[in-house]
């Protein structure tokens, strides 16, 4: 049985009590109808409305929850990154691949904490506007996952350097993890919203970089177990969702500019 969620209720002054309203109950076949006292009916349509609000906002938060899971995960793709840590670190010992995978996914996380924190400042100081940064970070996410598609490594992810341990650093931490297809995505999360949505984009980042802090310890096992070709089909799926997300951030940013 469901309540309604804003109760209609009507007084019934043929009673011979204190005004009275009728409450409608909708089944899983027919409604039923009760007849309850004033104060008790108010207090149920009280109560009514703030389920149905907390459930609206409770579904709000986990669609957005959702979203930035999504948008984090394939422009980190903790999976398809596991051959690439496997392949700068090379053949050197455990301790040495613990202390890179933990030193790139520690300094990734702060490197986007920084820009969802003070994200705003920086556009106040170079005069950036919410359109300009949706259309153009839109454009940068469609460029990666369509190279991502095109089974090309995408040249904003490549960078050449020496076998040492400033691999943490660069290019794992930036601009592998935290490149700027990250920055972006979480800095669209953050643009319009809140306290409660920084903290959301906080800590699934968060997340994502534990994720890929055991990807990175597991890389052996990872590439072992499900080889390089299904790695390539994880990897333009992830492609076609960076490029989706993209073309979104695209268009909502067109709409802001031009009041549509």
């Amino acid at each position: 049985m469901q309540v309604v969620p804003l109760l209609h209720y009507s007084p019934l002054p043929s009673l011979r009590k204190p005004p009275c309203f009728v409450v409608i109950l909708i089944g899983n076949s027919k409604p039923y109808t009760l007849v309850l006292p004033t104060d008790t009916a108010e207090r149920l349509s009280a109560y009514t409305r703030l389920i149905y609000w907390h459930i609206m906002i409770t579904d709000q938060i986990l669609t957005f929850a959702l979203t930035v899971f999504t948008g984090f995960f394939a422009i980190m793709n903790p999976i398809a990154n596991a051959p690439i840590f496997m392949g700068l670190v090379g053949d050197r010992d455990e301790h040495t691949k613990k202390r890179i995978a933990k030193t790139s996914c520690i300094t990734a996380f702060f490197i986007v904490f920084f820009f969802v924190l003070l994200g705003r400042y920086v556009f106040e100081l170079f005069g950036i506007t919410i359109p300009t940064f949706k259309i153009t970070g839109g454009i940068l996410l469609f460029y990666v996952g369509f190279e991502m598609l095109q089974s090309k490594k995408s040249k904003i992810l490549q960078q050449d350097v020496e076998l040492d341990e400033g691999i943490a650093i660069s290019p794992l931490a930036i601009p592998v993890l935290s490149g700027p297809g990250t920055i972006v995505t979480a800095m669209n999360n953050v643009t319009d919203g809140g306290l409660l949505h920084i903290g959301i984009v906080i800590a699934i980042f968060a997340l994502l970089c534990y994720v890929t802090y055991l990807s990175f310890m597991l890389s052996d096992m990872i590439v072992g177990h499900l080889g390089k070709n299904l790695i390539t089909v994880i990897g333009k799926i992830m492609g076609l969702i960076i490029a989706i997300v993209g073309t979104g951030m695209t268009i909502a940013g067109i709409k802001i500019a031009f009041g549509i």
